[in-house]
């Protein structure tokens, strides 16, 4: 495994941000790690990056110790924070070339990435613009260009794609999957449980506590009970009525209703139950996804 945690714990006072957590990764990988905010997942990222100290466990990179030989881990690591860090006063070459001086890539070899970077993010029109004139998007593409610029083995990305629109989200998506093929290892952090289905492994994090790990198909299948929409829209006297309902509880999910309800809970049941609470009944059987498995996590 190129990247192998243990027991790593990381607290802030009287918070533990990170509790025991575990994790491995191997190369030509996607582990994405996905939780709501406050789950403890920048910590990790930035511990792993050797930006801040950890209280307890161990974290590995390459075999190397995160905390005693970072400096034999820099030149394999990129790192993407969650909040964009480049020059917003610098053009998208100009961040390239400082970032490629770091690691004293000049010449023909920083023409030869730049084409590359250029082709594969579509920011070759945009060479001049500076870094704040660009799109969130592009802004996105230009930090993962700057992460990859010394062709590292390991990628940590901390949330690339929120805030991104739809498209760019998928191009970015298409970015990585071309990296793991080439044999990077990826580790990635996202709020979108849709990208967490694109990984080869995840885990799903709340309040600094491992849920479940497992492919994104294992750990949909962990759903217990039955899963319903309700297709109405989903106002807070609705929600109400229809959580105050024995053995059911529910969630929004953009402009319908989820329910989830006991193993063996039918259509006909449910539509009764519904009626009785005064709630018109317009509901379909639903296949659990990732994020209702992991709204069900919570709630356990």
């Amino acid at each position: 495994m190129i990247i192998e945690v243990t027991g790593f714990t990381k607290t802030y006072g009287e918070i533990k941000a990170v509790d025991s957590l575990d994790l491995s990764i191997d190369e030509g990988k996607i582990l994405a790690i996905a939780g709501p905010d406050g789950a403890g997942k920048t910590s990790l990222f930035r511990a792993l990056a050797g930006l801040i100290e950890f209280d307890a466990g161990e974290a590995k990179i390459a075999g190397h110790d995160v905390r005693t030989s970072f400096d034999r881990i820099k030149p394999i690591l990129g790192y993407m924070p969650q909040s964009f860090s480049l020059y917003p006063d610098l053009s998208v070459e100009e961040n390239l070339g400082f970032y490629a001086g770091l690691f004293g890539i000049t010449g023909s070899d920083l023409a030869a990435k730049k084409t590359r970077f250029y082709e594969f993010s579509g920011l070759g029109p945009f060479a001049g613009r500076r870094a704040g004139k660009l799109s969130g998007g592009m802004k996105q593409k230009l930090a993962l260009s700057c992460a990859l610029v010394h062709d590292p083995k390991v990628l940590i990305l901390d949330e690339p794609t929120t805030g991104v629109d739809p498209l760019s989200r998928r191009q970015f998506w298409e970015i990585l999957f071309s990296l793991k093929n080439s044999g990077s290892a990826i580790l990635v952090s996202t709020p979108y449980m849709d990208e967490v289905s694109h990984a080869d492994q995840a885990v799903l994090v709340h309040q600094g506590r491992k849920l479940a790990e497992g492919t994104p198909a294992q750990i949909a299948g962990r759903f217990h009970g039955s899963l319903f929409r309700l297709k109405r829209e989903p106002t807070v006297d609705l929600m109400k009525r229809a959580g105050a309902i024995e053995g059911l509880s529910a969630r929004r999910f953009g402009s319908s209703i989820h329910l989830y309800g006991p193993p063996g809970y039918t259509v006909d049941r449910l539509t009764s139950d519904l009626e009785r609470s005064g709630i018109g009944a317009d509901v379909e059987p639903l296949q659990p996804e990732l994020e209702d498995v992991f709204v069900q996590m919570m709630e356990g």
